[in-house]
């Protein structure tokens, strides 16, 4: 009677199945990527393999995108600085009783606008009873009144100030660490607070001390105020024109994105829009100066990258994929 032996080929068996199963785990098969489909089941491309996006004539319109080629340009780089609106001190009116007296008559009242030679107010002196004229020494607008009628006035206090408004100063705090970019001649814009009016002058005068409390000084422009925007007391910003340079690539701000930490601009080839890596060198009002990884003559996107942005952050920039 043949006998046999199934435990040992129960063993044999058994290790061998575990044996493939190592094997499987240590060397996972390599799977094809699936091609992407749309909902009838037909592959299509997704535009942006290998970390490039590439777009149609009719997307880049679309989405607003603006390509431009590189080039030199102006880099004017600012200073922003606070300020206020003051009255013309060059252009202000004391106007002064004559002689001690009562104020029979007042004839203007703080805003109103007056002409040279205007009476203000008549006066009855008190050494001769006869009354007199306050006048205006020049047209302007009443800011100040400090008489009323039947009030005592006299000569230590004064009756009215005048102020010539269609010209005003603009202080400008400057401090210490920005004394040597500010200087008379610089030019500046100014804006209120809100950005709804800009003027530009040139600085005509800076105090040559600084304040020993604020440790500032002051620079001054004198700017038309014809149409009345610009109020004294009013605060605002200068934007002081610091230095002016020319550089061999300038990009508008609005073509720099930072990605994975990185500050890219998108670049456009063959395969489509590509981000490359860039060093922005000076700021300017509006622009940027780039000096590398953007060449004078390359097509990049000026405006509309946000677009070319999202596309490529659905993956992991820089390693290839843009998906």
């Amino acid at each position: 009677m043949k006998r046999y032996h199934l435990f040992p080929e129960f063993l044999r068996a058994a290790m061998l199945l575990l044996v493939c199963g190592i094997l499987n785990v240590a060397a996972p098969v390599a799977w094809a990527e699936e091609p992407h489909t749309d909902e009838h089941g037909d592959e299509y491309d997704d535009g942006h393999d290998d970390g490039h996006v590439a777009l149609t004539a009719a997307e880049i319109q679309e989405f607003g995108i603006v390509v431009a080629e590189a080039g030199s340009g102006l880099v004017q780089m600012i200073r922003k600085l606070p300020a206020e609106v003051r009255v013309n001190a060059n252009r202000l009116a004391h106007i002064v009783p004559r002689y001690s007296g009562i104020a029979t008559e007042v004839r203007v009242d703080v805003g109103d606008a007056v002409h040279e030679g205007q009476v203000l107010a008549i006066v009855e002196s008190d050494g001769s009873l006869a009354p007199y004229e306050m006048t205006a020494f020049l047209a302007g607008t009443v800011i100040e009144k400090h008489m009323t009628r039947g009030e005592p006035v006299s000569r230590e206090r004064d009756g009215f100030l005048i102020a010539d408004l269609s010209t005003v100063w603009i202080d400008i705090t400057v401090y210490q660490r920005d004394l040597d970019r500010v200087a008379v001649g610089k030019d500046v814009t100014i804006r209120t607070q809100s950005g709804a009016a800009a003027i530009t002058g040139k600085i005509s005068y800076l105090t040559p001390v600084v304040d020993e409390h604020t440790r500032t000084a002051t620079a001054r422009l004198v700017v038309d105020n014809a149409a009345g925007k610009w109020r004294p007391g009013m605060f605002v910003m200068a934007d002081v024109l610091t230095e002016s340079a020319h550089a061999k690539v300038v990009v508008p701000v609005s073509a720099v994105h930072t990605m994975d930490a990185e500050t890219v601009i998108f670049v456009e080839s063959a395969e489509g829009f590509t981000p490359a890596h860039v060093v922005v060198g000076r700021h300017g009002i509006g622009n940027l100066e780039i000096i590398s990884g953007l060449a004078p003559g390359q097509h990049y996107v000026a405006e509309g990258g946000f677009t070319i942005k999202a596309e490529l952050g659905k993956g992991s920039f820089g390693d290839g994929h843009g998906h």
